[in-house]
Parts: structure tokens; sequence; C-alpha cells
């Protein structure tokens, strides 16, 4: 009988050590599971947030040698050539491009410009020596309060089309390095030298802006 009650409880024994085995072994799993669902949830969340970086330089200035590509419309990322501007206007919207990189410099509004093309005969001889075949280039942000410059209407203090501001009404003569002739804004929009291929008619940035960009800072 001791040695029977012997067999049967170790036996007991046996198969609850082994149930016990089943059962680590299977939250062991699960464990492992969870954590590799969770390094792949990690990993997931960590390529969203490169992802939505933004491409080094793509903040940076205008540099000497960065191509015009519009901003916007039909043709947006398209290089900015002389054929696509109509005579007289009205201006085109651009990015600058790294030509090396193709990285677009459009993480920061401030890089945005003008590109406008011109009868050569109205512009004064500063306006003149930095244009191409009449083609000039502005900073699109108003020097008043930093809103875009979206306009291109009859001045409110004379005949001609000027560029304007609609937040506060700030006017700029393109003709005259897009001096103010009219609203709250207190200098000229920032020019930017222009170069021009001669082989496909494509514009590229010569300098650096020509002014402040942007707005007054408050303080």
């Amino acid at each position: 009988m001791s040695r029977a009650s012997f067999n049967t409880s170790s036996s007991s024994s046996d198969n609850t050590a082994e149930s016990d085995a089943d059962t680590c072994t299977e939250q062991t799993r699960r464990a492992l599971l969870m954590n590799a669902l969770a390094t792949t949830a990690c990993l997931a969340c960590s390529t969203q947030v490169h992802a939505g970086e933004d491409a080094p330089g793509s903040d940076e200035r205008p540099q000497k040698g960065d191509l015009l590509v519009f901003s916007e419309g039909d043709q947006e990322g398209k290089p900015v050539t002389a054929a696509a501007l109509s005579a007289g206007g009205p201006p085109v919207h651009a990015w600058p491009k790294d030509p090396k990189t193709s990285v677009v410099r459009s993480a920061s509004r401030l890089n945005e410009i003008l590109i406008i093309r011109l009868d050569p005969t109205e512009l004064d001889e500063q306006t003149k020596a930095r244009a191409v075949d009449g083609i000039l280039a502005y900073s699109a942000i108003c020097s008043h309060a930093g809103c875009p410059v979206t306009a291109w209407v009859k001045s409110d203090v004379g005949d001609k089309e000027v560029l304007k501001c609609m937040c506060h009404n700030s006017e700029y003569d393109p003709r005259a390095g897009a001096q103010v002739v009219f609203g709250p804004a207190p200098r000229r929009l920032a020019a930017l030298p222009l170069a021009l291929a001669l082989a496909d008619g494509s514009l590229s940035v010569a300098g650096n802006f020509i002014g402040k960009v942007g707005g007054a800072q408050p303080g």
C-alpha cells in the first residue's frame, strides 16, 4: 500500500510539474510575442517620425546655383523657364531647389519667391542690372507683418500694376526694386539675383537675397 501510495503520489507530482512547466512555457511564448509586437510598433512609429522630418537643407536660404521650381499649380515641382512667364505678369510662385541633392527648400515659407517678367525698358537702372531679359525675382513675404504677397493688381496710387499683400494692402513696384508705393510696409521686398540657362531657358539663383526677408519682428 505504501509503495502504491507512493507511486500514485509521485505520478501526481510529475503531472503537476509538467503542467506547471507547460504553463510557464506558454507564458514565456506570450511574453516574447508581446515584446516582438511592441518592438515592431515602436519601429513603425520611429519610421513614421523620420519619414515626416524635413530633408537636410530644405530650410536653408536659396543658394547660388539653385534651380527654381514652381511652388503651386499644375506645374508644381517643375523648373520655371523663361517661356513659362507671361510678359507683363502676373508673377509665378517658386521654391529654390538644390540641383545636387534635388532637395526643394520648402521647409521655410521665407524661401518662397515671386518671379515676374516685365518690359526691360520700364525698369530703373539698378533693377535692370539685376534682371535677366526683364525677368525679376523677389521674396514672396511682405515686409510688414510677414503675410504672403499674392496679388498683381492696379495700384491704389497709380495706373500701373503692382505686387500687393492683401493682409494690410501694402504695394510694391517691381520695376523699381520692389520699393513700397502704398501701405504700411516699412521696406521693399528682398530681391533675388537670377541666372538664365541658354540651353533650356530654366532659371536659377545667381546670389543671395538682397535685403531682409520677412516681416518686422516683435520686440
